[in-house]
């Protein structure tokens, strides 16, 4: 009984979150536009259906995912799972970071495959595919994104051991592309953009989440707080960089076999003659 009160106190808080999107929805359509709803009975299942499926994603959240990151993070943090039969030379209150590789590869790994699976991600890559004829592939840009995601999740868990400061890394990340955006293919800008923002959405915030809180909750001298979080930020960033990085080695790769086949081209004309 429990569980059930519990699922549906969520659908009832889900219901208040929803609420404003139905009302300026239906604001505009009748007293703005003064046209009747189509296929009202179609929209209200719709809306069921939202509902119903994100009340239910907040309960999975609840007892599956931020349970599992935070539970990963610890059993990976755990002394006797980082140093072994050895000890810990720098003293109990100060981590080896060194040490801690199966957290930054574990992290790497979540980061990838939660971005493959991403829904908006897919989304998007399809649209893009589409829109460019075939010339951005859908696939290659979920690959790129999640290798981009993989490195910043990646390089958050390093943060997270070592201490150092976000900003750091949000500096000279933004540096970097700002440097590639003057070089970059201007179709592909506005699309790397956006791609940092898809990327952090339904499946892959709970559990980068849970794993950052676990990190600074488990390794020696971190607050949750202060250090839990960020890795969402970089988790933005980094495939903006991967996308445009991409654009680029696909242009310098094109360039490359136009000047490799204009090359073959003339050698070939040379001999006949």
């Amino acid at each position: 009984m429990s569980e059930l009160a519990n699922i549906l106190g969520v659908f009832l808080t889900t219901i208040r979150d929803v609420a404003p999107i139905a009302i300026v929805l239906a604001f505009f359509q009748i007293a703005v536009l003064r046209q009747p709803i189509p296929h009202l009975k179609q929209v209200l299942v719709g809306f069921v259906y939202v509902l119903s499926g994100l009340a239910l994603f907040l309960v999975g959240l609840e007892k599956a995912l931020f349970p599992l990151g935070e539970t990963m993070a610890q059993q990976l943090t755990d002394p006797a799972f980082v140093y072994g039969n050895s000890v810990n030379e720098l003293g109990p209150e100060q981590v080896e970071w060194t040490r801690y590789y199966w957290v930054y590869i574990f992290a790497a790994a979540i980061g990838f495959s939660t971005t493959i699976a991403e829904p908006s991600l897919i989304a998007v890559s399809l649209k893009a595919d589409q829109a460019s004829g075939g010339a951005v592939k859908a696939f290659d840009l979920r690959i790129a994104v999640a290798i981009g995601v993989a490195a910043s999740i990646s390089l958050g868990a390093f943060r997270i051991i070592t201490g150092t400061p976000l900003h750091i890394y949000m500096m000279v990340g933004y540096l970097i592309v700002i440097v590639q955006t003057m070089f970059a293919p201007k179709e592909i800008i506005p699309l790397a953009y956006d791609s940092g923002g898809v990327t952090t959405s339904t499946v892959t915030v709970p559990l980068v989440t849970a794993l950052g809180l676990g990190l600074a909750s488990t390794v020696p001298g971190r607050s949750p707080l202060l250090d839990g979080f960020g890795l969402i930020a970089l988790a933005s960033l980094f495939p903006i960089i991967t996308v445009m990085g991409y654009a680029q080695g696909s242009h310098a790769w094109s360039k490359w076999q136009d000047f490799n086949a204009k090359r073959r081209s003339g050698k070939q004309n040379h001999g006949r003659q």
